[in-house]
């Protein structure tokens, strides 16, 4: 492991990287009871998603340690999971198996630009100040999680989007509250392991909490102890179906251009999205954990890009939507986690999950809710880099930055953050700063709002 990994020379252990990875599972371990809950609305089976989904984050979490020897993780993306069920399914008519195979093909696409080096160009031509501004940005999007699943914050104005205080008094919020306050004390003492111990105290008082006192705590199983092998057998049913869907996906029953339209739309929403998701969270967690180099540039990227995209195309065969890397990364790395092993020891968890699924149940949103408000609160540190005295520099990282948590989506905060990036650097005659990738990425930003005004996508 230590040649392997190169453990000293990124001063870090054995028993760190495991805790490290042990804590970036349990922050994300909820995407392997939310996603299929998702994906059953576009009428796909629970258990057999659930399968899918374990296994395609365990191959892109650990071909991320393999290929890049970097601690991030992967999943199904939240978000990209709605848009499958939701507005490909949904709005747009088409069947999951057809969704799927425009997943699988978004993956291929994903491949092709890895293996040429283009994903690599995109990343290294952000400009450092916006690659601060993402790290920021993603350290208050997770925070705004963490706020929301804790019951902190709520939308109380009558349905009306607008956050609010919570009800701080509902067992959910203070079970919170009391995971906040312990781990805020045991960073403040420089506990090691501080946030998986969080974690497991935490979800150790809630099961006291609900099944000692009756307490409601939304602590639970999915029930697939009793049906495991069902699960299983259900898995049959997606497994390899994308294929099965290249027939509607590329149908011309509306006509050629129609089709083509149709699924240029399906592809440039999942490509985009996945594309600046994984970027965005590489970008803003590789600055947290000092993986930057002098330039801003993130060194062996393309390996954790390429794992990403080979998890992708591995997860749609397998009956899930886009696999992306997560930013609940984060959390491990602020406990130590510097190499690929972190991981590994994630992607193994995410295996054993699928024998261990009700221990998962175990773990509320409650426990890992105050980690993430903490890693939040590292992660905005980034801030005091930037030049707020140039507007020029201030206006598109102020976008970027907020946009993440007020349009719920890291994508759209990069979106709109290279927008302004370009048109202030146009309106100040400083056009030569402007990387040709940013002009490119800017304009197919566009045409992707332009679309989703016109109720295309």
């Amino acid at each position: 492991m230590e040649k392997f990994f190169k453990l000293k020379q990124n001063g870090t252990t054995v028993r760190t990287e495991v805790i490290a990875g042990a804590t970036t599972f349990f922050t994300m371990a909820y995407i392997i009871f939310v996603n299929p809950d998702i994906l059953s609305a576009a009428g796909m089976d629970y258990g057999a998603v659930f399968i899918a989904t374990c296994l395609a984050a365990a191959i892109g979490t650990i071909l991320t340690g393999l290929l890049s020897n970097y601690p991030f993780a992967q999943a199904p993306g939240m978000g990209l999971n709605a848009f499958f069920a939701f507005t490909v399914c949904g709005v747009m008519g088409y069947s999951w198996r057809a969704a799927l195979a425009a997943v699988f093909v978004s993956g291929v696409l994903f491949i092709i630009i890895t293996i040429t080096k283009l994903r690599q160009v995109i990343v290294n031509a952000i400009p450092m100040p916006l690659k601060r501004a993402i790290a920021a940005g993603i350290g208050l999007f997770i925070a705004l999680i963490g706020l929301v699943n804790a019951g902190l914050l709520d939308t109380p104005f009558g349905g009306v989007p607008i956050i609010g205080l919570g009800d701080l008094s509902s067992p959910s919020a203070l079970l919170a509250i009391f995971g906040l306050v312990l781990v805020v004390a045991l960073l403040c003492f420089k506990v090691k392991g501080s946030l998986f111990i969080g974690i497991i105290a935490t979800s150790l008082v809630g099961a006291i909490l609900q099944f000692g006192f009756k307490v409601e705590l939304g602590i639970s199983t999915p029930g697939l102890t009793a049906a495991f092998g069902d699960s299983f057998k259900a898995f049959g049913s997606t497994f390899g179906q994308c294929f099965t869907g290249f027939g509607e996906l590329f149908s011309t029953g509306e006509g050629f251009g129609m089709m083509i339209v149709s699924v240029f739309t399906v592809l440039i929403a999942m490509t985009l999205t996945d594309m600046f998701d994984t970027i965005g969270t590489l970008v803003g967690t590789a600055e947290k954990g000092g993986f930057l180099d002098e330039k801003g540039n993130l060194p062996r990227a393309g390996g954790a890009m390429l794992a990403d995209a080979v998890a992708t195309s591995a997860g749609a065969v397998m009956g899930t939507s886009t696999v992306t890397t997560y930013v609940e990364s984060a959390a491990g790395i602020s406990e130590g986690g510097r190499t690929g092993l972190t991981s590994m020891v994630t992607g193994v968890l995410f295996i054993v999950s699928l024998i261990l699924a009700p221990v998962m149940g175990l773990v509320p949103g409650a426990a890992t809710a105050p980690i993430l408000i903490i890693v939040g609160i590292m992660m905005v540190s980034s801030l005091k880099d930037i030049k707020w005295g140039d507007l020029t520099e201030a206006i598109p990282c102020f976008v970027t930055v907020v946009m993440m948590p007020f349009a719920y989506s890291i994508a759209d905060g990069i979106g709109l953050g290279f927008i302004f990036y370009v048109l202030v650097k146009l309106f100040t005659g400083k056009s030569k700063e402007i990387h040709p990738v940013l002009w490119l990425f800017s304009f197919a930003f566009l045409i992707r709002y332009v679309l989703m005004g016109m109720g295309k996508i």
